[in-house]
């Protein structure tokens, strides 16, 4: 009996592994395009707004945040609520506290995170993400400090956006993906598309 058990693990392991090995180039080729444009675009409007080293629209947490919606576009972690909801509560979280303790860093870099954490679970908008864009608001340098609460709508609120409709294209030009998930989105693209083309 014991002898089966290793043998059923031993099978199980081996799939799972072959399965989470599997290269599926058009997997990728899309992750790497719909990243590419979203955060080109970005990087576009940083070259043409701003001058200097800082970088306002490329916050770090936007690069995380397309390995979630370009590349694990069925996680829930991905999906448009928590997004969105995600990084426009942490942004608002993380001035405000930068704005009630300003000059001690060692409690305001923590406490941005920590609270931008518990009202994502709250309103059910958890995004990994987020928790770097509260950091970044405490953390940043003066000319993202200076933001205030403009820095929740520009760049925070812009980018979020440019990334997610930069997602609802790329993520659903093939029939086999398919974003967000659970939602008729995917098939209106698709009639859509037939209708404009013909086929």
């Amino acid at each position: 009996m014991p002898t089966q058990k290793i043998r059923r693990s031993y099978r199980k392991t081996r799939y799972i592994l072959y399965k989470e090995t599997l290269i599926d180039f058009k997997e990728h080729f899309w992750s790497f395009i719909g990243s590419f444009v979203g955060i080109g675009i970005l990087a576009y409007l940083e070259s043409i707004h701003f001058s200097g080293n800082d970088m306002v629209y490329l916050i770090g947490s936007f690069g995380a945040s397309s390995v979630l919606i370009y590349g694990i576009i069925q996680s829930p972690f991905s999906q448009p609520r928590n997004l969105i909801g995600g990084h426009l509560i942490s942004a608002f979280i993380g001035v405000s506290v930068n704005k009630l303790v300003p000059d001690f860093v060692w409690i305001a870099a923590p406490l941005a995170v920590s609270l931008s954490i518990v009202f994502m679970q709250i309103t059910k908008t958890l995004h990994p993400p987020g928790g770097a864009t509260a950091l970044i608001a405490v953390t940043a340098s003066s000319q993202i400090k200076n933001l205030g609460y403009m820095y929740v709508i520009s760049p925070v609120l812009v980018g979020v956006l440019i990334l997610f409709i930069t997602a609802l294209i790329f993520n659903n030009i093939t029939s086999s993906r398919s974003y967000p998930s659970h939602s008729t989105y995917h098939k209106h693209y698709h009639k859509i598309r037939k209708r404009l083309t013909g086929r």
